[in-house]
């Protein structure tokens, strides 16, 4: 315990009192999460669509600029993992058990109830997987890739602790290393509780999902407590083998059950449609993705709540998950260059997404609007096994599907207590057990709580609100990154200073011009 910093006590006792509240007066917390919701969603989700879309043009600028080839790490440093396993890791931690989870049912959900247009509809099937691509592509992965780059940079090139408040050396100096730097970090400890908390409390909802469609057992919250004791006690072992054991062979054994599972549904399913479908929605994406990335409703109520519901909350949810997510991929990206890591954590993850929902979601939508099944009726948990009973060899695909929720689970909390670990010993990248599992109790505590205080309005609540400040502070990272990378950059000799000479030719005779 004697890496453990002041943030470990601080947070921890914090959690602890937010677990305590919520276990003796869950009714209060509820009422006072309702109103932090209402609050956050009605002022501020300009701000979230704006913080969005400024750290994907961030990403953008990075990939085309002249800093693509400084490395994370020093000059000699070589990745620590194969490329595969590397894109398995960042991708398995990044999207896991919501790939899963909303799959089918944030497609069909926005089929039926889209935005602006009328539901049940070509143009809403179209829609309905266009704002799916956005919630879940490049502007999310663009938030991962900016955390993650900044921590990767300052730890691994400049030899900082790896903490978030580090990353704004440039900017504060020596009082990161003070309160200052205490209370970002702290900030960042509790928008990664709360991010996962969400994961956990889907994931929890979603086993529950499936063994009742597979057992009959009971799908309600009880189940759902069991589920997460369970699969707490489960990544709690693998976070004891270490990032090079637990995580890297959990993380590749998701990458095959969910390669398996995509191929499955698209072959067994409708495959020229939803090829067909990909092509249309894709396209229409990427051609109206600067719009839909800053698009609210400020003249229509019924709009606007489904765009505070959705994508508002989709942005709060991965700046939350970000401080966990870009700690674990920074950790395993050492050795890379600037532009190899953010077009691999940028464009790769958010093409597979794409492909993902549409051939997924694609299916729900196909047996909704094609064949007339009540898809869109049934509960967020259960949509993807009611489209199971459609296909083929649907009950096999339904087994592999829990088994992998339950691994992306463990995959995830086992990864969170590992990045918690490190946010609160003062960046160790090897922080103790003890330290790892003292965080696992918490997050599965934290998570049955918001269950417990509104299900997932909750989980809702617990993001948007975390993720507020750590947004302030994720954009003051992006100018220390730029400030530190233009130190890396030697500027050119110019006039003032250093004499700019001129060679011509003439008649086979170089002459120097010199300035006057």
């Amino acid at each position: 315990m004697a890496k453990v910093t002041s943030v470990f006590w601080i947070s921890m006792v914090i959690a602890i009192v937010f677990v305590l509240w919520g276990v003796i007066l869950p009714g209060q917390l509820e009422a006072a999460m309702d109103t932090a919701l209402a609050f956050f969603l009605e002022n501020f989700g300009w701000f979230y669509q704006i913080a969005a879309t400024f750290f994907l043009l961030f990403a953008l600028y990075l990939i085309i600029s002249k800093y693509g080839k400084i490395k994370l790490g020093k000059d000699e440093d070589k990745p620590e993992f194969s490329r595969p396993t590397w894109i398995a890791m960042l991708f398995s931690a990044g999207m896991g058990i919501g790939l899963l989870f909303f799959g089918v049912s944030e497609p069909i959900s926005h089929f039926v109830s889209p935005p602006m247009i009328a539901g049940g509809t070509d143009d809403a099937a179209i829609m309905s997987l266009q704002y799916t691509y956005l919630h879940w592509g490049f502007h999310a992965w663009a938030i991962y890739a900016t955390i993650a780059l900044g921590l990767a940079y300052f730890k691994f090139r400049k030899g900082y602790p790896g903490l978030i408040s580090s990353t704004l050396y440039p900017l504060l100096g020596d009082r990161v290393k003070g309160p200052i730097g205490v209370i970002i970090d702290i900030v960042a400890v509790f928008a990664t509780i709360f991010g996962v908390c969400a994961s956990l409390g889907l994931g929890a909802a979603q086993i529950n999902g499936g063994l009742s469609y597979l057992t009959g057992i009971p799908n309600n919250f009880t189940i759902q407590l069991i589920i997460i004791a369970v699969v707490t006690l489960l990544f709690i072992f693998s976070a004891g083998t270490g990032i090079k054991k637990g995580i890297k062979y959990l993380s590749n054994t998701n990458m095959v059950l969910a390669v398996i599972l995509f191929f499955a549904l698209l072959f067994l399913g409708p495959t020229v449609f939803l090829l067909e479908l990909f092509t249309t929605t894709f396209g229409s994406y990427i051609q109206n993705l600067p719009a839909m990335g800053l698009r609210l409703a400020p003249f229509n109520e019924g709009d606007a709540e489904w765009f505070q519901g959705w994508t508002i909350f989709y942005w709060a949810w991965w700046i939350a998950w970000a401080p966990f997510v870009g700690t674990f991929i920074a950790r395993v990206s050492k050795g890379r260059t600037v532009r190899e890591f953010v077009v691999a954590v940028l464009i790769i993850p958010a093409v597979v997404c794409t492909l993902w929902f549409a051939v997924f979601g694609g299916t729900g939508i196909f047996y909704e609007y094609t064949m007339g099944l009540p898809v869109s009726e049934q509960a967020l948990e259960t949509a993807l096994f009611f489209v199971y009973e459609q296909i083929p060899l649907g009950a096999i695909l339904a087994i592999i599907t829990v088994f992998l929720i339950s691994t992306f689970f463990i995959t995830s909390a086992d990864s969170a207590t590992f990045v918690l670990g490190m946010q609160t010993t003062n960046g160790g990248i090897n922080p103790p057990n003890v330290v790892k599992f003292s965080w696992g109790f918490v997050l599965a505590a934290s998570a049955a709580v918001l269950m417990a205080s509104g299900g997932l309005e909750g989980l809702q609540t617990a993001i948007i609100v975390s993720a507020f400040p750590l947004t302030i502070i994720l954009f003051f990272m992006t100018f220390s990154m730029l400030k530190a990378f233009k130190g890396e950059v030697k500027p050119e000799p110019t006039g003032g200073k250093l004499p700019k000479i001129r060679l011509r030719r003439r008649k086979g005779i170089k002459e120097e011009i010199k300035p006057t």
